[in-house]
């Protein structure tokens, strides 16, 4: 594997010797983790800073980390246009043919000429068309235009629908979001309020709660109506007429309106939801670059967007599990304005904040990047444990830089010399940056590495359109806009036939007493009925007639309980089924006919006007419903069935109506938790076992140090008898005396000698035992990490299925439908459902 490409990190450039002024041959590798203690990119127009931020973000998406970005200019829309083949076709589209024709050359030429110098500068830093291939491949990049339908729009308002959350347990996270809210919306509506000083903010947030907490859903029109007649008449120990008069309520109420009544607010009504889980993974688990272009929005619908989203954030970053490793990145260019230094408070201050300071224990990078350190609160800058600084514009900034990375390095009781990186910073140049990383040993130089996506500037809202366009994401908007459009009604609104006009009576007909029969009331004016069929079929009608009929069907209710303690399914489901069957005994087609919502509005006894058409013979017959009764229970004991996903490997069954993402999330926990288990057994192991032969060397010292001391002791001694045996000469003692004496000590020091050098070989011994320790824990450690990132590989559906005895028919009998029976000006019959289930 190229250096630049491990697991982990990302490849930014090139280190630089400022010193030499030459880039080296070093690649800077930053250590993704690194990213969770938060980034501020900082850089003056012309410093590359947008080029390091696409940077960054390329790296992330190769290492599959899904990414958040909040783009206000449009610089990163250009993450969009990275060119496998890098040829001139794929440039064409994004030449600006007007600064082509000021250099004299036409579209095609400078198309050609921009991929030959994207070539060239890849080629440079050892990058090739397959790794630019693996970068479109790795993740999916969407573009969202809130507030607009050029590229895939966004529907801000569900955030006011109620959360599937317990009150209980999610109170400070509930209130949290509904504080969010709030702000975002009287920030729209141009009231900047202190969400504790405001009375406005306050009964606003007591209106929220009140109808979440009852499971009420809201939206803009709906709060509007609460904030004209609130259900709650005290607001703490005061009355509401004395918190905030009726008066100052209408005003608020007409401020929000005159929001909802805006031309352009429906445009922030539909599109996909801000659900972060669903903008950072694709339903199949894809890693997914979600990118908010927002240069079409003034400065007060951009604060109204991107509080929300935060507050998003901040939801998604309460329901994780605590990692140290990267799990996502938000990312904010251009933060001006977003995040000043007190005393300002934007609504976007507050959950940015929360973001920065609770973010790196759910594994959340936030990476902040602005042309001046100015624009940036204090607290923030101090906040973040990587920097990197390009050329600034004034003296001041780089003060204030300095004295951010400063306070940040304290904080981690990192070095820092600030007089040396003083001087250094009014040295960079373009695409040079000073890189400072808490977690690193000192900061140092970078130049970064030539953008795998083509930087031709902001985009423009038609540009962005066709960018959307192109890759598919005008039929998502279309999908996510319109996938409501044809209801139920469409298999109800069919042409009645003329044999059956003119034979109703104005009252039910008298039937067995065995036909069990529901009445469905009318629900429907025949205005409506009608308008939706002419928007559903796209043709005028010109009635000459119409009457209330009421249509006999064959109805039946069914509730399947499937319980399966092993896969953890506890779950119950509803069928209806209405239908025209067949005469007996030819069988009732039961995948035929479903319908929702229908059970809710059933009646024993009939409603209102109508007249009412005979039933078929086989329909009047009581003994018949038995049978169908038996054969719906087959049918739903035969075709019920329930599919979850299934780990082996693991053991682990996913939950009923989870996606294989959220699944494999949870496979991940049990997998790391799996992993973390056996390493750390096998680790205690191996550490028992290093204990041994440690406890083994310390002896083998402690032996070697009195080993040599009794060597040094015998060669004194051997040294002395030598001089005694020197001086017994010329005294003339005993000649056998002394040469006994002499042999004695040499054997004495000899012996010492051995058992040096064996204390010396039992250490090397214990040394090589304890090196060999250390690479089989090596060894296992990796092949556990490989064992267990296996088990992630296996996915399979698994079924649930019921017992008979699970199966139960609630209901099997006649059912009296209205519908708006019509004669046309041509002479057509028509047959409008008019009860409500149908309109769903």
């Amino acid at each position: 594997m190229n250096e630049r490409d491990q697991r982990g990190y990302f490849y930014l450039g090139r280190e630089y010797d400022l010193e030499a002024g030459t880039t080296t041959d070093r690649p800077f590798l930053y250590p993704a983790r690194h990213l969770t203690t938060h980034a501020v990119l900082l850089g003056m127009t012309g410093s590359g800073k947008t080029g390091l931020g696409i940077v960054l973000l390329e790296e992330a998406l190769l290492q599959g980390i899904p990414i958040l970005a909040v783009d206000p200019k449009g610089d990163l829309t250009n993450l969009l246009l990275a060119f496998p083949s890098l040829s001139a076709d794929e440039f064409a589209p994004w030449i600006d043919a007007d600064l082509a024709q000021r250099n004299g050359l036409s579209v095609a030429e400078a198309a050609a000429q921009a991929a030959r110098r994207w070539r060239a500068g890849l080629a440079e830093w050892d990058i090739g068309p397959e790794r630019v291939a693996r970068l479109r491949q790795a993740a999916e990049v969407a573009l969202y235009t809130p507030g607009s339908d050029a590229g895939i729009p966004v529907d801000v308002l569900h955030r006011f629908q109620t959360p599937d959350l317990d009150w209980v347990v999610y109170e400070e996270v509930l209130r949290e979001r509904i504080a969010g809210l709030v702000t975002a919306l009287l920030s729209l509506a141009g009231r900047e309020v202190d969400p504790l000083q405001s009375p406005e903010h306050v009964l606003l947030s007591h209106l929220v709660e009140h109808a979440w907490r009852g499971g009420q859903d809201l939206d803009l029109p709906a709060l509007i109506r609460l904030l004209q007649d609130p259900p709650l008449r005290q607001i703490g120990v005061f009355d509401l007429e004395s918190f905030l008069p009726r008066k100052q309520r209408f005003v608020l109420a007409r401020a929000l309106n005159n929001v909802l009544a805006a031309p352009g607010f429906a445009d922030w009504r539909k599109g996909v939801s801000l659900e972060v889980s669903e903008l950072l993974r694709t339903p199949q688990g894809r890693p997914r670059a979600s990118i908010f272009y927002l240069p079409h929005l003034n400065d007060t619908e951009r604060a109204f967007f991107i509080t929300l989203l935060l507050e998003a954030v901040r939801d998604w970053i309460a329901a994780q599990s605590g990692t140290s490793e990267l799990r996502a990145i938000l990312y904010f260019d251009e933060v001006l304005g977003f995040f000043p230094p007190h005393p300002f408070r934007p609504p976007t201050k507050e959950p940015l904040m929360a973001l920065i300071k609770q973010g790196r224990a759910a594994g959340l990078g936030v990476v902040l990047a602005t042309q001046n350190p100015a624009d940036l609160d204090y607290k923030g800058l101090t906040n973040a444990g990587t920097w990197a600084i390009g050329a600034l514009r004034t003296e001041r900034d780089k003060d204030r830089v300095l004295e951010g990375v400063e306070g940040a390095a304290a904080a981690a009781g990192a070095g820092f010399d600030r007089a040396r990186l003083s001087r250094a910073l009014g040295a960079l140049k373009s695409r040079l940056f000073l890189f400072a990383d808490v977690r690193a040993d000192a900061p140092l130089f970078f130049h970064t590495r030539w953008a795998m996506s083509y930087l031709r500037g902001p985009m423009t809202r038609a540009q962005v359109r066709s960018l959307g366009l192109q890759d598919g994401a005008g039929e998502v908007a279309q999908d996510a806009v319109q996938s409501a459009d044809v209801g139920q009604a469409a298999r109800f609104a069919v042409a009645a036939p003329a044999a059956a006009a003119g034979r109703a009576a104005a009252g039910p007909p008298t039937l067995p007493a065995d036909v069990p029969q529901v009445f469905v009331p009318a629900a429907t004016t025949f205005e409506w009925a009608l308008h939706r069929h002419e928007q559903r079929t796209g043709e005028m009608v010109l009635a000459r007639s119409r009457r209330l009929v009421y249509r006999p069907h064959l109805l039946a209710l069914g509730t399947v309980y499937l319980n399966d303690e092993r896969k953890g399914v506890q779950q119950r489901e509803a069928f209806v089924r209405l239908l025209d069957p067949p005469a007996p005994p030819a069988p009732v087609d039961w995948s035929q006919g479903e319908i929702e919502g229908l059970a809710d509005e059933l009646c024993h006894e009939p409603l209102g006007e109508g007249e009412y058409l005979p039933p078929p013979a086989h329909l009047a017959r009581g003994a018949h419903y038995g049978s169908w009764t038996k054969s719906f229970a087959e049918h739903l004991y035969r075709t019920v069935r329930l599919s979850i996903w299934y780990n082996p490997a693991l053991e682990l069954y996913g939950r009923v109506g989870e996606s294989r993402r959220d699944f494999r999330v949870r496979c991940e926990q049990k997998a790391r938790t799996g992993r973390d288990g056996e390493a750390s057994k096998a680790r205690a192991a191996i550490d028992k076992r290093m204990a041994r032969l440690q406890d083994r060397l310390r002896r083998e010292e402690r032996e070697l140090a009195e080993d040599e001391a009794d060597l040094a002791a015998h060669k004194r001694e051997e040294m002395l008898s030598y001089g005694e045996s020197a001086l017994n000469l010329f005294t003339g003692r005993r000649p056998s005396y002394m040469i006994s004496n002499v042999s004695r000590k040499r054997r004495l020091t000899q012996q010492a000698e051995a058992d040096v050098q064996e204390s010396l070989e039992a250490i090397d011994d214990l040394e090589m035992q304890l090196e060999e320790l250390a690479a089989e824990w090596e060894e296992q450690a990796a092949a556990i990490a490989t064992r267990w990132a296996a088990t992630l590989e296996e996915f399979e559906r698994v079924e649930a299925a019921p017992r008979r005895s699970d199966v139960v028919v609630d209901f099997c009998g006649l059912a009296w439908l209205p519908a708006w029976e019509v004669e046309t000006e041509q002479g057509r019959r028509l047959n409008l459902p008019a009860f409500a289930a149908a309109a769903e």
